[in-house]
């Protein structure tokens, strides 16, 4: 029976996060209400509070189910034995980006994201969790670049903090173009050519310059 519970109540985070993507998806963040997602799940309000703190601890909940399979990749290259942490960095990437285009479930979550995640007073807290989630992705991507340079994969003089905000500018403002117009190109095959462009740049382009 306990177990049952358990399977019960799993089941039933799972709805109430599925109501309010479909929710936030039609609606934006800002405008969502508790109410809206317990109506959506066909469930109580009451019903959320024994899953979720508030509104923004759903929207949380949805962004971190989608991160499960990249944790592999992301601990693999970091692993201190990882022959190619340059290889597995783009592995990653490529992965990441290829998701975005086939999975219409990240697609979704990633529009909620960009286009429909108001950063007004009462987001707040998603306002500061998307700082957090930027400094940790700069994190990995410091560790990776990390690990390759010692590696000798990249340039002893690379400058690696120009190179994480490099990343940062060309990947994110790819995927805001693509949501935004989605017809307007191929997304999968441009990220190809952003990232194999993005590691060229890596071997030429990120050299540390003396200030002026």
């Amino acid at each position: 029976m306990a177990r049952r519970t358990k399977e019960d109540a799993q089941k039933t985070r799972e709805q109430l996060i599925e109501a309010a993507e479909t929710v936030f998806y039609r609606k934006g963040v800002s405008k969502t209400s508790l109410n809206d997602i317990a109506a959506e799940a066909g469930v109580t309000r009451g019903a959320i509070y024994w899953h979720f703190k508030n509104k923004h601890d759903v929207f949380e909940a949805m962004i971190q189910r989608l991160k499960t399979p990249l944790e592999m990749l992301h601990e693999a290259i970091e692993h201190p034995d990882e022959p190619d942490p340059l290889g597995r960095f783009r592995e990653l990437l490529l992965y990441l980006t290829r998701e975005i285009a086939r999975d219409p479930r990240r697609q979704r979550a990633y529009e909620i994201v960009f286009l429909k995640c108001e950063l007004t007073e009462d987001n707040e807290p998603l306002g500061t969790r998307h700082r957090e989630n930027f400094l940790h992705g700069s994190e990995r991507m410091r560790a990776a670049l990390e690990a390759a340079l010692n590696r000798g994969q990249l340039p002893a003089d690379i400058d690696i903090e120009c190179a994480i905000v490099q990343l940062h500018v060309q990947l994110t403002g790819l995927i805001y173009l693509w949501l935004l117009l989605p017809d307007s190109f191929d997304f999968e095959s441009e990220a190809r050519r952003v990232i194999e462009a993005y590691f060229y740049s890596l071997q030429h382009c990120f050299g540390q310059f003396d200030s002026e």
